[in-house]
């Protein structure tokens, strides 16, 4: 494992433990070089996940573009990165627990927005304006209206 901070590949594992979600390990690593600590988390290799986007294109799932879009839906908004964390973990554990080698964009972005409906109202409403695609105001006001009915 390569240290962040000078690059050194000399490092050593200073704790392990089970992560928070039981699904991976946390290691508390130091460099030998330049002495700084960082995390890291060791998870196990899972099949390979196909995501179908709209256009029925096909493409390896990727972690990062999930957490981007959380994140940007919660930016300004009292949420934490350790909260932001935890949701893409239980979407990512829910998305491999379908033991499905291929799932559509479309399902992953329902199971985000019942999450983010949950969690903050004003994130999921960020996030399906751009998930659903919303043409105008009155799409938006209605969705809003349907948040407000269920309250």
């Amino acid at each position: 494992m390569r240290c962040p901070f000078c690059g050194e590949e000399n490092t050593k594992v200073i704790d392990s433990r089970p992560a928070d979600d039981n699904s991976s390990i946390r290691r508390r690593r130091q460099c030998e070089e330049c002495k700084k600590r960082f995390t890291t988390y060791e998870k196990l290799e899972t099949i390979p996940l196909v995501i179908i986007k709209k256009d029925m294109a096909r493409e390896p799932y990727d972690r990062s573009k999930l957490e981007q879009g959380i994140f940007r839906s919660c930016t300004k908004l009292p949420i934490s990165i350790k909260e932001i964390g935890e949701m893409v973990d239980g979407i990512e554990n829910e998305i491999f627990n379908f033991a499905e080698k291929e799932i559509s964009s479309q399902r992953i972005g329902e199971i985000v927005m019942k999450r983010l409906k949950e969690l903050n109202p004003v994130a999921y409403v960020r996030f399906a304006s751009i998930y659903r695609e919303f043409k105008d105001v009155n799409t938006f006001m209605d969705e809003i209206k349907k948040i407000l009915d269920n309250q």
